[in-house]
């Protein structure tokens, strides 16, 4: 094999990502994000393998993760470099220079602000399936219980820049405050996202104030609830 480093893109669909972001047009920014995210990943020339939920293995997070990498190993490559779909601002230099850094480093780790990690990349010698699997996937420990783990066997993580990731409205008005280069459309759908996050705010506030004051001035009989 004359490449011995594949990237792996661990990314739900837009409808299924659509169930798991509690906010407003989760599956058109998703939509997106997975056109762009492939695209990106195709200008590095390294070979890829995307794992949607429909390919995903198991009955955890960890243990889908987990079994993904190891597919990929399973396949011949050395190196694994993990990526997924809810980073606006990963581009394909981050992407090459983790490739870099994984000739000189057996683990690089891409952070992100919630104290998670958009881009992984991992060599088949320190890899550990069952190890990965026991770790606090989906919290914000994740990053540092990595680090930890393969402190221990004094294999030391090479770090690439701090970007934000995508859970709800909150960071995405973050990513928008950030100042880094967005493509056109996908800002327009972040500030779409703003926009229905600020109406919908507005209008359950006036909901409340008009039933508050409702209350307010009910002469009737107040309520008896009997036991």
């Amino acid at each position: 094999m004359t490449n011995k480093t594949a990237i792996l893109i661990f990314a739900n669909s837009a409808k299924k990502e659509s169930l798991n972001k509690p906010f407003q047009h989760a599956a058109v920014l998703f939509q997106e994000l997975n056109i762009q995210i492939e695209s990106k990943v195709k200008q590095t020339k390294l070979p890829y393998f995307i794992v949607s939920e429909n390919l995903q293995i198991g009955n955890t997070f960890g243990e889908r993760f987990t079994n993904a990498i190891q597919s990929v190993f399973n396949k011949g490559f050395d190196n694994v470099i993990t990526i997924g779909n809810d980073t606006p601002h990963l581009k394909t230099s981050h992407i090459n220079s983790a490739h870099k850094k994984l000739k000189a480093n057996n683990l690089v780790l891409g952070p992100s602000q919630d104290g998670g990690f958009y881009l992984m990349g991992i060599s088949k010698e320190q890899f550990n399936a069952k190890h990965f699997r026991a770790l606090p996937w989906q919290s914000s420990k994740i990053r540092q219980s990595i680090t930890n783990l393969l402190f221990i066997k004094e294999v030391e993580v090479s770090l690439l820049e701090t970007l934000n990731d995508i859970d709800n409205a909150l960071d995405v008005k973050n990513i928008i405050n950030s100042f880094k280069s967005l493509s056109a459309l996908i800002k327009s759908i972040l500030l779409l996202i703003i926009t229905s996050a600020k109406a919908k705010t507005t209008h359950n506030t006036q909901f409340i104030e008009l039933n508050l004051t409702s209350l307010h001035y009910n002469k009737g009989s107040p309520f008896i609830f009997s036991v």
